[in-house]
C-alpha cells in the first residue's frame, strides 16, 4: 500500500491550493480515504474524508472552503482548498484503513502566509 501526497506549497491568505493523494497497492474502489493535517504544535486532525459511495465528511473548520473528490480512473483523491488562512498551515496527509491497519503518506506541507 502506498500513498503519495503532492501539491503543497506557500500561498497567501485567501489563496487556493489543490492537493493530490496518489494511491497504489490496494483496491482503490473498495476503501474510503481521509485527509488529515498537523499544524505546528498541534495534534493531527482529520479535515476531510471520502467514502466509496460519495459519502463525504469535513471538519467544521474547513466546511465551505475545502472540497474532497476521488478519481476512480487514476486512483487519486484530491483536496481542493480555497480561501486559505494562516490557521490552515500544516503538513497534510492522506490515510487509508485496510483490515484495521492505517496506512499514511509522508505528507505535503502547506504554508499560508503573506
Amino acid at each position: 500500500v502506498q500513498l503519495v501526497e503532492s501539491g503543497g506549497g506557500l500561498v497567501q491568505p485567501g489563496g487556493s491550493l489543490t492537493l493530490s493523494c496518489a494511491t497504489s497497492g490496494f483496491e482503490f474502489n473498495r476503501y474510503g480515504v481521509q485527509w488529515y493535517r498537523q499544524g505546528p504544535g498541534t495534534q493531527r486532525e482529520m479535515v476531510a474524508g471520502i467514502g466509496t459511495v460519495r459519502n463525504i465528511q469535513y471538519a467544521d473548520s474547513v466546511k465551505g472552503r475545502f472540497t474532497v473528490s476521488r478519481d476512480r480512473t487514476k486512483n487519486t483523491v484530491t483536496l481542493q482548498m480555497n480561501n486559505l488562512n494562516p490557521e490552515d498551515t500544516a503538513v497534510y496527509y492522506c490515510k487509508v484503513v485496510i483490515s484495521g491497519i492505517s496506512y499514511w503518506g509522508r505528507g505535503t506541507r502547506v504554508t499560508v502566509s503573506s
